[in-house]
């Protein structure tokens, strides 16, 4: 087996292939290949691709409204995001991977690294081991995966490049188990920009020095390197050699904000309305508040009308309303954000869009209760919230909301053509007929 002199590691990144719509298809097999499309908010962009809409050469980001023609003619097939489905299928992937090892870095909602020095024992070959990952995690999800296998992440990303464009490697890619002739030759036809760090700018810089592969940046002068990019692009071509310079981040990172914002569905016109999404917004920013164990102690409120109605007056205004004392009870956030929402409201605009942001924040074990807490605050707020949580995970998301986001929710984004919430809802769970 071939390894870096100094590497002791050997990592594993999972990718699941094409993954909104990969997570549609699982649920729905009738889009088995079919060109499917899933849509941003509001029905707007392309934000995720099938691999037959790819081929049609619809890029990522592109405008739905541009696509109708090319739609119709190719019977494209277009969904309207289902986040929820989508972050519930991530749980599902990342709790199969810890089977496999207890080092798991959930690097984005469709990627995980995994730490697998001394794990991939249990099988023949790094490679073995990567087919029962892809193998289980399809069996129990019917979610497709590639892995690629190296001594660092940076390779283990261009490893799982690989295992997705050589149809040789049959998903999994092991670079660890590589000769260095083989490995050289792999990299020799890798672009460079498909580097993990190196972004489109730089990239345009490499090529204007000679550096066009990965083959070619592996080998360059490290003096030039430095000299051109810095220390960062030094430690890259380590990690490219199989020198592991970035461990595993098991833990996540604290925030230092939390935001929810989203474009209405349609134009608002009244603060009432405007007040039913902003305490929607705070309710979901205060679940993800709570859920990382934090409190926050300033909340910011902002509204804005349409950037592209060049026939309309343009308005945007936000404030920032700071707490008492730090708090993650949603009664108390919510009054806060609405108290921002009046003072910046003007009359007489059309808003497109709302949002809040959750500021100051701090661990809630370290939150000191004062004698005279009022609502929103001390041992019987995190009681309420407590129930809050339990109930809507029980029985589904705003079962229990306040009385200010409303019943009607005109407001809210499109989302004409979302599919069920097949594994989060009892009422929309798949339905299976006996023949």
């Amino acid at each position: 087996m071939h390894q870096a002199d100094g590497s002791g590691q050997l990592y594993a990144l999972v990718d699941c292939n094409n993954f909104f719509v990969s997570c549609e298809r699982a649920l729905k097999p009738s889009l088995q290949g079919r060109p499917v499309v899933v849509l941003s908010s509001n029905d707007g962009c392309a934000v995720a691709r099938s691999n037959e809409v790819k081929a049609l050469g619809v890029k990522m980001g592109a405008p739905w409204f541009q696509m109708q023609a090319l739609a119709r003619r190719h019977g494209i097939v277009a969904l309207s995001s289902n986040f929820t489905l989508y972050g519930d299928m991530s749980d599902r992937v990342v709790a199969i991977l810890r089977d496999f090892s207890p080092e798991v870095e959930v690097y984005s909602i469709d990627e995980s690294f995994l730490g697998i020095k001394g794990m991939d024992g249990q099988w023949a070959t790094p490679s073995a081991m990567g087919q029962a990952m892809r193998q289980r995690v399809l069996q129990w999800t019917g979610l497709p995966v590639c892995v690629g296998v190296a001594n660092s992440k940076t390779l283990a990303k261009l490893a799982n490049h690989v295992a997705k464009k050589q149809p040789d490697f049959d998903s999994v890619c092991d670079f660890s188990s590589m000769t260095k002739s083989e490995l050289d030759a792999l990299l020799a036809h890798i672009d460079v920009n498909e580097v993990w760090g190196i972004g489109r700018k730089t990239a345009e810089h490499l090529r204007r020095i000679g550096i066009n592969t990965v083959g070619v940046l592996r080998q360059a002068s490290v003096n030039t390197l430095r000299t051109h990019f810095g220390v960062v692009m030094e430690r890259i071509v380590s990690e490219l050699h199989g020198v592991s310079c970035l461990g595993l981040d098991e833990a996540e990172t604290p925030r230092q904000q939390i935001i929810a914002s989203r474009s209405f569905g349609a134009p608002v016109m009244t603060v009432d309305a405007l007040a039913e999404a902003v305490s929607s917004y705070v309710a979901r920013a205060c679940e993800r508040l709570r859920g990382q164990g934090l409190v926050c102690g300033a909340v910011h409120a902002a509204i804005e009308t349409s950037r592209f109605k060049e026939s309309e007056q343009h308005y945007a205004n936000g404030v920032t309303v700071p707490l008492h004392d730090p708090a993650d009870d949603v009664r108390l956030l919510t009054g806060a954000a609405l108290s921002g929402l009046r003072r910046i409201f003007r009359a007489g605009y059309q808003y497109k869009k709302a949002g809040v942001i959750l500021m100051d924040l701090s661990p809630a074990a370290i939150r000191q209760h004062s004698l005279f807490d009022s609502v929103g605050m001390g041992v019987q707020s995190a009681q309420v919230m407590a129930a809050m949580d339990a109930v809507n995970a029980l029985y589904g998301r705003d079962t229990l909301h306040l009385g200010s986001a409303g019943t009607q929710s005109r407001w809210m984004t499109r989302s004409d053509n979302r599919t069920p919430l097949y594994t989060t809802s009892w009422d929309e769970l798949p339905r299976v007929r006996a023949g």
